[in-house]
């Protein structure tokens, strides 16, 4: 019988992006101890204001050991401020309801039309404009598509598709593959585009076979991360975003701006930087939606004003993001006047 030798150890077998998925941290105690914050109770509300807390621990492990006010850790622990009332804040912030043209599909812009592909995240954050959106009814990725592919094709007017979510590579690759069969048959439709976050909190959700789907497709392909902090970035979300740009993706990143998070120059500026650095063009940074639950995280228009300007003052423009927000019925999304200093 061949025995190994005392040096030869069998490794094991690295997880999947589906494994770490699955292993993500949804309990707000745990969360804590993994920070080394566990004697820090008092941080939390009774309870998670009915948006769960989902992280994975690759998003965990960047966060500053033993700070409760840490960037990353704040976008996503449940806090008691949640439970405040404020007025103009609901729960459809940004008027998706109104815009639904089909199962799954949200039409607002010319020329555009948004597949709500799924209604699984990776991670929760606590300002997310969709935390009371009824994915239930509303997924794109139902029977293959139909509805929503029967819609896009009987609009020809609609160059660009958006993937949106949820986060739409929480799909198997395969999912996102019937999609893409079936917009073969619409030349019309010239541009996919796809926001996600997944490259950012978990970057081993661009594995092979995802790459291999990008990279046959036979249309222009842009990607819009999420980040809103330079902290986000490492060197896993690096080679995520090389391999994309391999693939032939145009990045963008848009972030949110959130008090206590990235409300100040020197961490805009850094997280622009950090985002060219890893081939990720700003984009937008969205002044935050009015949705329930959400208020603490509001920073003025006219402070959000000064921030671009300072922004403008130290870096070459095409890395100062657009300000922008999003207004139920606007056909675009709206600059950020300087008339509301």
């Amino acid at each position: 019988m061949i025995t190994a030798s005392p040096t030869c150890r069998l490794s094991a077998p690295v997880p999947g992006w589906r494994e770490l998925w699955r292993d993500a941290i949804t309990d707000a105690g745990e969360l804590l101890s993994a920070v080394g914050l566990a004697h820090r109770a008092d941080l939390l509300p009774a309870d998670d204001a009915g948006f769960p807390l989902r992280v994975p621990r690759g998003f965990v492990a960047r966060m500053r050991h033993g700070d409760p006010d840490d960037p990353l850790l704040l976008q996503v622990l449940p806090r008691q401020a949640e439970h405040v009332e404020a007025p103009g804040y609901t729960i459809d912030a940004v008027g998706d309801m109104a815009s639904r043209a089909g199962h799954g599909v949200l039409h607002k812009y010319d020329g555009r039309a948004l597949l709500i592909a799924s209604g699984s995240c990776a991670v929760n954050c606590r300002y997310c404009f969709r935390r009371h959106f009824p994915y239930g009814e509303d997924i794109a990725a139902a029977a293959q598509w139909r509805e929503a592919l029967a819609h896009v094709a009987a609009d020809t007017s609609i160059r660009e598709l958006i993937l949106s979510g949820g986060d739409p590579l929480s799909l198997a690759t395969h999912k996102l593959e019937e999609l893409t069969r079936g917009l073969a048959s619409l030349p019309h439709v010239i541009r996919l585009r796809i926001h996600t976050r997944l490259p950012v909190v978990l970057p081993e959700r661009i594995d092979d076979a995802f790459v291999a789907w990008l990279a046959a497709l036979p249309l222009q392909k842009v990607v819009v991360l999420h980040a809103n902090h330079a902290n986000e970035f490492d060197a896993n979300v690096d080679a995520a975003c090389a391999r994309l740009r391999e693939a032939g993706a145009t990045l963008l990143n848009q972030s949110v701006l959130l008090a206590g998070i990235n409300d100040d120059a020197d961490t805009l500026a850094e997280l622009c930087e950090r985002s060219f650095a890893a081939g990720v063009l700003p984009y937008y940074l969205h002044q935050l939606d009015k949705v329930t639950g959400a208020a603490h995280f509001e920073v003025p228009d006219h402070l959000a004003l000064d921030l671009v300007d300072a922004l403008r003052a130290r870096l070459p423009g095409y890395l100062v993001p657009k300000l922008v927000r999003e207004l139920p019925g606007d056909p675009s999304k709206r600059p950020v006047a300087d008339s509301a200093r």
